[in-house]
């Protein structure tokens, strides 16, 4: 039988270890690639979540405020925009998280023309006043970042003409 010589009865064990270290590193990286993936997808699932809440407190407020009869926020005025809390707009029980205010776009009371408006007919005969809604949705981690969706919801009007 061939007989190898003495020192090379050690090179398979130290050739077994450098693969072993080499995968080893192979396997940390990897493992380390893959937490960071998952970490942007949780961030990003969780942004896709605060923009869902955003715009479903958009639609929350407005349908609040166009179902309530008695003391609907939209009908009182242009003075009493200013005054209004999320408070009032969002339910304390909403589980959007989200807080809204609004505000008078056109703020030195004139009407102006309707955004959008294909009808030549009302052209001087319908105009309107603007109020923008702004729904802001804190999220990420100690709430650092936010997501902000505005509404800009046009009243119209018959002109003063």
């Amino acid at each position: 039988m061939f007989q190898l010589p003495a020192k090379q009865q050690g090179v398979v064990l130290v050739v077994a270890l450098v693969f072993l270290v080499a995968l080893t590193g192979v396997a940390a990286a990897l493992m380390q690639n893959t937490t960071s993936d998952m970490k942007m997808t949780g961030a990003s699932t969780e942004k896709v979540i605060a923009t869902q809440a955003a715009l479903s407190a958009i639609d929350e407020v407005i349908d609040n405020q166009v179902n309530i009869q008695v003391n609907n926020l939209f009908t009182r005025g242009l003075n009493f925009f200013a005054k209004y809390t999320s408070a009032q707009l969002l339910p304390v029980a909403t589980k959007t998280g989200a807080a809204a205010s609004t505000s008078v776009i056109n703020s030195s009371l004139e009407e102006v023309l309707c955004p959008r408006s294909r009808v030549a007919s009302s052209v001087g005969i319908i105009e309107c006043n603007m109020v923008e809604l702004q729904v802001r949705r804190p999220y990420g981690r100690n709430d650092t970042s936010a997501i902000v969706v505005n509404a800009n919801i046009a009243q119209q009007l018959l002109t003063n003409n």
